[in-house]
């Protein structure tokens, strides 16, 4: 399987993601977006796109998002199985429509997700938790698209992910690893306040070793899912979206 990566910038702390792809025998494929450009669609089997500092709605400042946003749109047609982490999930509601926008708060650190009964629904199925303890660092949020299914929330914020066919989007970080939680808490040191929803250094960087495996036990059940089980999945999920 070949997945190709859309990262927004340059990070040294590696996460879960290429670890994960290659214990499945799949190719991994970064490229920083727009240094590196966008791939052809026919040459990528399934598409991931991550996080980073600016804002999805922030073309002005990023022309280049017009581009992205346009072939993010030809790959969600193409009906191949496509991943969004954070500003990728954000970029993928505006993509479908839906409204992204500078939230109340910030939400950092380690905090509660509930996953939402409605999700069940679709090719998802059970695998998320009822509840479970996941990593944050956002301060914009999504509206759920038309047509799409909310698939948790959190205390923060109502709306943490969605499906929408083979669109897999996520707010929160499964595929945290320490050593990138230490980069990010360097770098952005000055927004670790520790009031609100934004916790302090100590509390980000504190947490047990088991409690990134859990996170990434996880995601090995999700993205196994959605690289080989969405299709088998497709029936249930346009039953579902076409009864909406």
């Amino acid at each position: 399987m070949r997945i190709h990566c859309l990262q927004h910038t340059a990070n040294p702390g590696h996460t879960y993601l290429p670890e994960w792809a290659a214990s499945q025998g799949h190719q991994w494929v970064s490229s920083i977006v727009p240094q590196t450009g966008l791939p052809a669609p026919s040459e990528v089997d399934c598409l991931a796109v991550l996080g980073g500092p600016m804002s999805a709605w922030d073309e002005v400042s990023h022309p280049w998002l017009r581009e992205e946003k346009q072939f993010l749109r030809r790959f969600v047609a193409s009906d191949k199985p496509l991943l969004g982490v954070c500003l990728g999930a954000q970029l993928l509601a505006d993509v479908l429509g839906a409204r992204t926008y500078p939230g109340p708060h910030k939400e950092i650190g380690w905090f509660q997700a509930e996953a939402s009964p409605e999700g069940r629904g679709t090719w998802l199925g059970e695998l998320l938790p009822a509840s479970f303890e996941t990593f944050f660092w956002h301060g914009d949020s999504f509206e759920i698209p038309a047509g799409a299914v909310r698939i948790a929330r959190s205390e923060a914020f109502p709306n943490q992910g969605f499906i929408y066919r083979r669109v897999l989007a996520l707010q929160f970080h499964l595929e945290v690893k320490p050593e990138w939680v230490r980069f990010l808490a360097k770098r952005d040191a000055h927004e670790l306040t520790g009031q609100g929803f934004v916790q302090d250094a100590r509390t980000v960087l504190g947490r047990p070793e088991a409690l990134y495996r859990e996170n990434n036990r996880l995601l090995d059940r999700l993205l196994q899912r959605w690289v080989s089980s969405a299709a088998t999945y497709s029936r249930l999920a346009r039953f579902w979206f076409s009864s909406r």
